[in-house]
């Protein structure tokens, strides 16, 4: 009779969780269709439809005032090849610091010249030089998370196919936009830089294939070094978590600052975002004085004051979250003699002792029928049963604007 009753059960689950997905599909549908129309209503800035890359078509975006003077981005657009059912796999490539105009033309060449169609191709021109060289500057973010938001919402792109590179500032630039974006990407490939890790915490890239293709004897800013720690701290974190941390960094023999540039593209593209891991670590840290929110499944809501960074790391299994959220602390322990510039750190963390957040889960994340627990810092702080709800997916899209991540269910966590 017990066995009877055991296969009762779990047959009613079963055909309640059956009954329940087209029920959540048309919720996520309606839900998406919805933050298309308001999305595009309160932004008037716009993608231009896809031509061939070879047609050399280019738009442009102002960047607002009170973030850059005078600053307008241009871009090079356009496709390679048939459209997949899914879209285009997305490239934004970021140039070096030469002349803008002569590297922004380089960048239209090289990106028609790469193997990598089907593609579709944004290949931005810094909008001004000097101080303003950099593609990591307050602007320049606002211009990606648009960019990003866009992309994601015009139908052309496919939403877990977006890859950021480019080439020595490019370089830099995406080394540390793809540490902070690491969840919109599906993979970065900067080449000819090498950051400091305070710039660009490769921690943050569990989930985030990465390649970083440095010559060996480009010592200029101590690239080749700063590569090579770069790839070490890599191979530790990826020996530390077994199927993370994906990585090809290497020193191409006997390159200097010019390196074989054909290799990254093809190697990115056979990887697509996992837009929901289930186990990652983030550690929120401010870009020219701006700081994101949010991180694959965690928004943030209230983080400890100070200058500190926190720190989040977080897995699921079996309906049961572990997360610990600390506080980091850099110390520098080798810094360059002629710039004093700290090139390598210590970095050490405490746990935090306040904040709040909103996890969001969905039906393939957690199983609903069955309670879900969340530990923080050693203490369970939620335990119980999550309901679909469509406001949970809505906040989710002003969150993230990501048809991958709209969570029906979410859970607010206040320690």
């Amino acid at each position: 009779m017990n066995k009877k009753i055991g296969l009762l059960i779990l047959l009613l689950i079963s055909t309640q969780l059956l009954s329940a997905q087209p029920k959540l599909d048309k919720m996520r549908q309606k839900a998406w269709k919805e933050w298309v129309k308001t999305y595009n209503a309160q932004d008037d800035l716009r993608l231009p439809t896809p031509a061939e890359l070879s047609k050399k078509t280019s738009f442009y975006w102002d960047i607002p005032t009170e973030f850059e003077p005078n600053a307008r981005m241009k871009f090079y657009s356009g496709t390679k090849g048939e459209r997949p059912a899914e879209g285009y796999p997305l490239f934004l490539y970021l140039h070096g610091s030469g002349p803008s105009n002569e590297e922004w033309e380089t960048g239209w060449q090289l990106a028609k010249d790469f193997k990598d169609a089907p593609a579709l191709y944004y290949v931005p021109r810094i909008p001004n030089e000097g101080e303003y060289y950099r593609w990591w500057q307050k602007g320049k973010l606002w211009i990606w998370e648009r960019l990003l938001r866009h992309a994601l919402v015009d139908g052309h792109t496919d939403p877990n196919r977006i890859y950021l590179f480019g080439i020595s500032e490019g370089g830099y630039g995406s080394q540390r936009l793809a540490s902070y974006y690491a969840d919109y990407l599906a993979a970065a490939g900067p080449m000819a830089g090498g950051e400091p890790l305070i710039n660009a915490p490769v921690e943050n890239l569990a989930a985030l294939p990465f390649s970083l293709l440095t010559g060996e004897k480009d010592m200029m800013f101590y690239r080749n070094y700063l590569t090579q720690f770069t790839g070490d701290k890599l191979d530790s974190l990826a020996t530390r978590y077994p199927g993370q941390y994906t990585h090809r960094v290497a020193l191409q023999e006997g390159r200097g600052h010019g390196i074989d540039y054909s290799q990254t593209t093809p190697w990115m593209i056979s990887f697509k975002r996992n837009a929901t891991p289930d186990s990652f670590r983030w550690e929120n840290y401010e870009i020219d004085g701006v700081k994101r929110n949010s991180f694959y499944n965690i928004e943030v809501l209230e983080e400890e004051s100070g200058e500190q960074r926190t720190f989040y790391d977080y897995q699921i299994k079996d309906n049961r979250v572990v997360l610990s959220v600390s506080q980091v602390k850099y110390t520098p322990t080798l810094v360059e003699p002629n710039w004093g510039i700290a090139l390598i750190h210590d970095r050490s963390t405490t746990p935090a002792t306040h904040g709040k957040l909103r996890l969001y889960f969905n039906e393939h994340t957690i199983d609903a029928s069955r309670p879900v627990e969340v530990v923080l810092n050693g203490k369970t702080v939620f335990q119980g049963i999550l309901k679909a709800e469509k406001g949970n997916m809505q906040q989710a899209l002003r969150v993230w604007g990501d048809p991958s991540r709209i969570f029906p269910y979410a859970t607010l966590i206040d320690f």
